[in-house]
């Protein structure tokens, strides 16, 4: 068995949709960033990669290269998926917390969870997402972005 942690943050930003653990959020605010922002896949992937012995997503896909501008995030996702198969390593468990004062996301959990499992190949079993705010401290509660966490369990073949 391998663990894994991932961290991710982005900072909101006009002109720019939302999107977080594949799913599109109803928000006047995207997440600045050089991909489409999914700030919890980002932290999945890193969390995946990490455990995978595969460093993080900032050298398997570089923000410097244009192949990656405004992707969508669930590509390098599958593309991370692809990397753990390669290692004969699968997923047995991902365990998500999104960090943010705003928008509420209560209503998105569960397809983030069902896009997640989709994306991997893995039963939905195999994934929680959570929602936190910070209670206004921090660049969260200040409304200034959106933080993740994640945490997996990969179980060699």
């Amino acid at each position: 068995m391998r663990i894994g942690h991932g961290y991710d943050a982005h900072r909101f930003c006009e002109d720019k949709i939302m999107r977080i653990g594949g799913v599109e959020i109803d928000s006047p605010l995207g997440l600045l960033a050089h991909s489409d922002g999914d700030v919890l896949l980002h932290a999945l992937m890193d969390a995946l990669l990490g455990a995978a012995g595969e460093r993080d997503i900032g050298y398997q896909f570089p923000d410097n290269s244009g192949e990656y501008k405004n992707i969508d995030s669930r590509i390098l996702l599958a593309r991370t998926r692809d990397i753990l198969r390669g290692k004969n390593l699968t997923v047995e468990y991902a365990d998500m917390t999104v960090v943010a004062q705003k928008p509420k996301l209560k209503p998105y959990i569960e397809p983030m969870r069902r896009e997640i499992a989709r994306v991997l190949e893995i039963d939905v079993s195999r994934v929680n997402v959570k929602a936190t705010t910070e209670e206004k401290m921090g660049f969260t509660g200040r409304e200034e972005g959106i933080a993740a966490h994640a945490v997996c369990l990969l179980a060699e073949n």
